[in-house]
Order: C-alpha cells, then structure tokens, then sequence
C-alpha cells in the first residue's frame, strides 16, 4: 500500500512547480489564445482599437523587461541585437519625417509592437524546444475552435456574406475582418502539418497533429480567401519538402482525399470553392472588383514611393495620398455585412500587400530594416535546419520556417490589420528564436550533431520512436 502511494507521488505532476518555472510564458499563450475571445460587431473601419491579445502581448513585453533586468532571459548574439532592433530605426525616420508626425504616432507605436517589441519578447522569454512546443501548440488550439466556428456558421447560413448568402466562415472576427479566421486556420494548418512531419516525435503526437491538419482544411476552404490559400499551399509544400519526400507523398495524398471528399464526395461549396480558384488565374484577362482595387492600389503605393522614395509618405499616410495616386478605375470601398453584423461600406484604406506598404509610407529606409531582416532571419534558419546542428529539436525549426514562410508569402496579398495582427509578432519572433540561437544553444548542439551524426551511421530512426 505504502508502495503505491509513494508511486503515485512519483508520477503525480507537480503543476505549481511547473507553472512556478513556466510562469513568463503565460503572457504568449495569453496573446494567441485571447484571439478565441468573440468581439463585438462594430465599425470596422474604426483603427487603434485594443484588444484582449494586444493587451496580453502588451503584458509580454512587461514581462520580459522585468525578467531582462533580473537576468532570466536568453541571451542574444549581436546579430539577434541588430536584426531584432534595426526596424525601430526605420520606423523612426518614417514618423519624423511625416508630414503630420503626430498622425503617424500610432502606426509608430503599432508597428514597433508588431515587429519590434513582441518578436522580442518571444526570443527572449521562450528559453528552450519544450517551451516553443507549448507556444506553437496554442496556434494549433485556436484554429481548431475558430474553425469549427467557421463550420458552423457555413452550416446554418449564418456567416459573413458571400455572393448574395451569408455562408464565409469568418469565425469569431465578424465580417469586417474576413481574413482573420483564415489567417489563424491557416496558421494551426502549418504549425500541425510541421507536426505530423516531424522526424524524432512520438508516433501519438505525430497522428493527433496529422488529424488536426486535415480537420482544418474544411475551415480554411470555406474561408474563400484566395491570398491565404496560395499561402498555405506554399508554406506547406515547403514544410514537405524540408521533412523529406516519402513522408511528404502521405501527406500529399491523405490532402488529396480529403479534398475529394469535401468538396467533390460532400458538395461543400463545390460550386463556389471552383469559381474562386479559377478567378485565381483570371487576374489579367477577367479581373473581378477586388482584384481590380488590389492593383489599383498597387499602383498608387508604387507612385508614393517615387514621389518619396527615401523615406516614404509617414506611417498612416496612405489613406490620405491614395486618391491622388489612383486611377478611376479603384472603387469607394468593399461590402461588408452578416454574421451578426449589418451593411458596412468598408473603406480601402491600405494597398494589400505589406511590402508595398512599407515602400510606400517608410520608403527604402524603412523597406531594408524590415524586409531586410525578413531576409536574413530566412536564410539563417533554412541554413541551420539543413547544417543538421540541432536534431534534437528539428521539429521546431519546421515549424518556425513554415510559419514564417506563410506570413511573408501572404503579406504579397494582405497587409496588417485586424486583431490577428499581434499574431505576426509572434511568428516573427518564433522565426528568430530558431534562427538566432544564443551562445549557449549553439554550445548545446555540438552533442547534438555529434549524436546526429552516431544515428546516420546507425540508420534512420524508425517510425513512432522518440528519437531518444
């Protein structure tokens, strides 16, 4: 008796020790699982509006200046310092030099939270691979209940409204921010499909990861956002691609099924799914509204930049420059109604696609700081994921190269805006955290590699092991 109870104790999980060691990282799974919390429906052309995530990303930050100043956080390279910093030095030149410094304070508070302060938050405060796991899993989370939201407003007709019905599955964001269930699903899409791939995890988390995946393409195509699917189907393959070829050929072909069963076997949106692929690759020849303001837009952002192409026309200066960049063939605005909401004319009030609107209000300054960093954080990531210096924890780097693969493919078609927006701080620094291990992760891989090395020769790890 005495035996199973000291057993028992054992094995019994000691949750205050673990939140007394895990407690900084509530404020991140706080900051994507706050997305969950329904908003009132509104004027969606209303901006500077806080959210419950922002609030949480905003006691991130908190959070990890207090650790910094106590010394609990890791410790960043000088390339880390220069690529997690250099952004604020465009933002800075781009509000200076506004022509109305004071309207451009908020887009300079915005975007330094977005890609400066949360990235930053995130590298330093997530201190190992358990840690990323945890926070990756919380994506996995919320698209799972934002698209069974998504399903069930397609089913009862009450979603956002879709060529005449009110069928787009928008989730919890209401219509005046259509991609903001698509961006999360697609999000939980590629964190579970990097999952399911992964080599080294067990074979249970592997196949609860492989189900999840497939559970959310149904959301994600009634979602009909043409930009997040391009994205995903992108990020995806990449992910594929990285994990090797016979585990991508199963993935391919459970997606393959899948589809056919949705869409050809059950009817979903059928109709509706194939008249939105095909507009795909009628930009040019039978463009739609939507795509006709998009390149419109384009255009506008590309002659802001000639007119200023240094610095740009200041943060929050598109809205005021646009008509006098745009041709007459850019409408007043775009429909919005359903899901709770009335008939909204929602005004356009940025280009859709975030490099153009960097070039367009930071100019080159501000394109290099931010896209520059892009850049590197990219390279530097695919380069150690392929060096083979951290097997251990390879999983994690599938998932921060899909994840930050989607949101630069995607910011070719969309731009910031919404309450998922605090969501690219997080992928961002996610991205840099695999990409910029500090000093002692890189002294921690030599093992790691050495041990790689021991299992090539010994022959792959067979399916359903550890890896351990």
């Amino acid at each position: 008796m005495s035996l199973a109870v000291s057993v028992n104790r054992v094995r019994r999980p000691d949750v205050r020790g673990l939140l007394r060691s895990h407690w900084p990282l509530l404020p991140l799974a706080a900051t994507v699982l706050f997305l969950l919390a329904p908003l009132p429906a509104g004027d969606a052309t209303a901006s500077g509006k806080v959210g419950p995530a922002d609030a949480a990303s905003l006691l991130l930050v908190f959070v990890c200046a207090v650790q910094a100043l106590r010394g609990r956080v890791r410790e960043l390279t000088p390339l880390g310092v220069l690529v997690l910093g250099l952004p604020a030095v465009g933002l800075a030149v781009a509000t200076v030099t506004a022509g109305d410094p004071y309207a451009a304070l908020p887009g300079f508070v915005r975007y330094l939270q977005v890609f400066v302060l949360v990235p930053a938050a995130v590298v330093l405060l997530v201190r190992d691979a358990g840690e990323f796991r945890i926070a990756a899993g919380c994506f996995v989370v919320l698209a799972l209940v934002q698209g069974a939201v998504g399903v069930v407003q397609y089913a009862t007709h009450t979603g956002a409204s879709y060529q005449g019905q009110d069928i787009r599955a928008v989730g919890t964001f209401g219509p005046g921010d259509v991609m903001g269930m698509a961006t999360v699903v697609a999000y939980g899409l590629v964190v579970a499909t990097a999952v399911a791939l992964a080599p080294g995890l067990p074979q249970r988390i592997r196949r609860i990861a492989g189900i999840s995946a497939l559970a959310l393409v149904l959301p994600l195509v009634l979602s009909f956002s043409r930009g997040v699917w391009i994205a995903t189907a992108g990020a995806a393959v990449l992910v594929m691609g990285m994990a090797g070829i016979r585990r991508a050929l199963k993935v391919l072909v459970a997606l393959a099924a899948a589809g056919v069963v949705l869409v050809g076997g059950l009817g979903v949106g059928s109709d509706m799914v194939a008249e939105r692929l095909t507009s795909i690759t009628q930009v040019s020849s039978a463009p739609d509204q939507s795509v006709t303001d998009r390149y419109t837009m384009w255009a506008a952002a590309g002659s802001m930049w000639r007119e200023r192409p240094a610095a740009g026309v200041g943060l929050k200066g598109f809205p005021a420059h646009r008509d006098g960049h745009s041709s007459l063939g850019l409408s007043s605005g775009s429909d919005t109604a359903g899901a709770g909401q009335a008939y909204i004319r929602q005004p356009l009030l940025s280009p859709h696609n975030m490099y153009l609107l960097i070039l367009s209000e930071q100019g080159l300054i501000g394109l290099t700081a931010l896209a520059g960093g892009w850049a590197a954080l990219l390279v530097a990531g695919l380069r150690r994921y392929a060096s083979g210096t951290a097997h251990a924890v390879r999983d994690c780097g599938l998932v921060a190269t899909g994840l930050f693969v989607w949101q630069l493919t995607d910011f070719l078609y969309a731009d910031i805006g919404g309450p998922s927006t605090v969501l690219t701080g997080v992928i961002i620094g996610l991205a840099a955290w695999w990409a910029l291990p500090s000093r002692a992760d890189a002294a921690a891989s030599g093992p790691g590699l050495r041990g790689a090395s021991r299992a090539a020769v010994r022959g792959p790890v067979p399916e359903g092991s550890s890896g351990r």
